[in-house]
Formats: structure tokens, C-alpha cells, sequence
């Protein structure tokens, strides 16, 4: 149970946040087809980095973050990059969080007190700022307990959803005009490698476990996203919605789908103050900013930025998935590289290709993200 339960659960719950919610509106996009073709390339790309910062990390000093370990393998260079993307790509996750947990507080709360978006988007925010600021980390513990509340969930949808589950919804034909909408979301949805020295620390004793555990762990998130997809894009079909729950009401009725919302909000919420009190501690801790403005940073940059006009789930985490973690996966590969050559000076031919074939397709993703996005 200590060996394999509990760091697989945390893990696999860490990675099955958000993004998971965007799946089953792309689906219907994009084409099932489609889907399962990313599903299947960008799901081995993700198990081959994690399984190889797994071995970085087993070949590092305890107690190092990706910054840490950029600043090892790449000098100052790789780790000003890491803490680039760090930031960055936690900003833009607890934006993405702001949204979705605005968007299912107005669908609960909206039949009682009415109002709009902007102000259960504001509710939202204030609360979890304010958990942010007194440093409550409690309810970022709940990775075990989440995952058993997901599946049960996911088992509820299912009881009262399934006479409406249509499975001509499911395979429509596919769809080229939206055919790179599912990239960064996919790459966001499976992505975990940050919390990879986290587990090394759970399984201290049996390190030999640690691969393993991530491949266990990235197998679980494909998995449950099949079966999301599934259930909301077989019962909403074409009304599938950016953030899958809030289309499921016309379909299960209010009891159920009042359950639904409320995991969804507690889901995001404790996501949403988890990777707020991680930012906080990097700006504090690693950047050495004051703990009033890393506060600040950490917890008013999302709504700024939702006051902006970044209001898009699917956009939002479309560019941190293909940008930020793509160079995250970039950063392992390179220090991947630089392992490899200092303990035997030279890369096998089967290695080079891996590393260069991944690289690759890592970078032109993040190419195409950027220009998609300043179109």
C-alpha cells in the first residue's frame, strides 16, 4: 500500500486536474479518430520523458526540483529556463483553474442567487486567495481521497447518464479544420513530471520501484480520460461544452448534476490553492521575492489576467501545454543528454534518435502554439 498505492494515487490524482474537463469538448471537435491518434503518439511521448526524468532524477541528489536540476546538467542557462516556464506555466494553470472553477460555481449557485460569470469567477478567486495568503496547504493533501471521488463520480454520471448515452456521438467524422486543437490540451492533461522527485521521496527505500510507479501512474490518467471522453461526449454530444460538466444538465436533471458540480468546484479548488501555495514558495524561497509580493504575483496575476480577456479554458491551457510544458520536456531531454555524455562520453545511436525524435516534436509544438496564438 505505502509502496505503490499511495505515490501512484498522488501522482496520478496531481494529473488528473483540469485538462481533463476539455477533452470531451475537443473530442467533439476534432473527431474520435483524431482523438485516439494523439491519445496514442502524445501519450507515449509523455511516458517516455517522465520515465526519463524518473532515471534523472534517481541519478540526482535528493531534494532538487527541475530548476534545481537544470542548474546541474545545463548551468545557469537551463535553470533561468526552468524557472521561466515554472512560473509562467503555473500562472497560466491557476488561470485555467479561475475559469472552470467560476464557470461550475455560476452553474450551481446561478438558479439561487443569480448573477454572472464575472461575479462567481470573483467569489472564486477571493476565497482561494485568501486560503493562499494564510498558507492553508491542507486541502492540497487530498490526491487519495480525490481519485476514489473521481471514479465514483464518474460512476454516478454513468448510472443516471446512461440512458441517454448515444454512441453515434462518439464517432462523427473527423474533422481537419480543428486538427492541432488537441495537442497542448493532451500534453496539459497527462503532464506530471514535476511532481516525479516528490514520489522518488515516497519511495525512498525502493527506488527501483520509481519507474514503475510513473509509467503505473500516466497509464491511469490515458485511461480515465478514454472513459471521461466517453461519458460526456456520448450523452451531450454536439452540446458538449468547453468545460464538460456544465453541459450536463438538460440530461441528468439537477440532483445529479448538482453532486457533479460540487466535485468539480471542490476538484478545482483544491488545485487551484495547491499550485497557488507552490508559486508562492517558488517566488519566496527560490527567486527570493518578499512574501507580500509573491503573494501578489501568485495570487492576483489569474484574475488580472481573466479581467484581460483571457476567459478561453481551451485556449489557456492549449498554450501552457504545448509552450511552457513543451519546454519543460525540452529541458529534461537536454539534461537527459548531458547525463548520458558525462558518464559515457558519447550517445548511442538508439538514444540520439530518441532524444532528438521527442526534442522535436516538443519544439514544433510550441512553434505552432505560438503562432496559432498570435493569429
Amino acid at each position: 500500500m505505502k509502496d505503490y498505492i499511495f505515490p501512484i494515487s498522488m501522482l496520478s490524482g496531481t494529473i488528473i486536474g483540469v485538462g481533463i474537463f476539455s477533452l470531451p469538448y475537443i473530442t467533439a471537435k476534432v473527431g474520435i479518430w483524431i482523438m485516439l491518434a494523439y491519445f496514442f503518439v502524445l501519450g507515449l511521448v509523455v511516458i517516455l520523458i517522465h520515465l526519463i526524468f524518473a532515471e534523472l532524477s534517481l541519478k540526482t541528489p535528493d531534494f532538487k526540483r527541475l530548476p534545481g536540476f537544470a542548474k546541474i546538467y545545463l548551468g545557469k542557462p537551463g535553470e533561468t529556463a526552468a524557472y521561466f516556464s515554472a512560473i509562467l506555466g503555473l500562472l497560466g494553470a491557476l488561470l485555467a483553474y479561475l475559469i472552470v472553477g467560476g464557470e461550475f460555481l455560476e452553474e450551481l449557485l446561478f438558479p439561487v442567487f443569480g448573477g454572472d460569470n464575472l461575479f462567481y469567477t470573483f467569489i472564486y478567486f477571493v476565497i482561494g486567495v485568501s486560503v493562499i495568503y494564510f498558507g492553508i496547504k491542507a486541502v492540497a493533501n487530498v490526491q487519495f481521497w480525490g481519485l476514489i471521488l473521481f471514479f465514483l463520480t464518474l460512476l454516478g454520471i454513468f448510472w443516471r447518464g446512461y440512458p441517454f448515452l448515444n454512441f453515434s456521438n462518439l464517432f462523427s467524422s473527423p474533422n481537419i479544420n480543428y486538427l492541432f486543437l488537441p495537442y497542448g490540451a493532451i500534453l496539459f492533461s497527462l503532464w506530471g513530471a514535476a511532481l516525479i522527485p516528490e514520489v522518488e521521496e515516497m519511495v525512498c527505500h525502493k527506488k527501483k520501484l520509481l519507474k514503475k510507479i510513473v509509467f503505473i501512474s500516466i497509464l491511469i490518467p490515458i485511461l480515465i480520460s478514454f472513459l471521461f471522453i466517453f461519458l460526456i461526449l456520448g450523452i451531450t454530444g454536439p452540446q458538449t461544452t468547453e468545460s464538460a460538466l456544465t453541459g450536463l444538465k438538460e440530461y441528468l436533471g439537477d440532483g445529479v448534476v448538482i453532486l457533479v458540480l460540487f466535485f468539480g468546484i471542490l476538484t478545482t479548488f483544491t488545485s487551484f490553492v495547491a499550485l497557488g501555495l507552490t508559486l508562492k514558495k517558488v517566488l519566496m524561497f527560490d527567486m527570493g521575492i518578499k512574501k507580500s509580493h509573491a503573494f501578489i504575483i501568485a495570487g492576483f496575476t489569474p484574475m488580472v489576467l481573466f479581467l484581460l480577456g483571457l476567459k478561453s479554458f481551451i485556449s489557456v491551457i492549449s498554450f501552457i501545454g504545448a509552450v511552457f510544458l513543451g519546454i519543460d520536456g525540452i529541458l529534461i531531454l537536454l539534461m537527459y543528454r548531458k547525463l548520458v555524455l558525462n558518464k559515457s562520453g558519447f550517445l548511442r545511436l538508439k538514444t540520439k534518435a530518441l532524444i532528438y525524435s521527442l526534442g522535436v516534436i516538443l519544439f514544433l509544438g510550441i512553434i505552432y502554439q505560438i503562432i496559432y496564438f498570435i493569429k
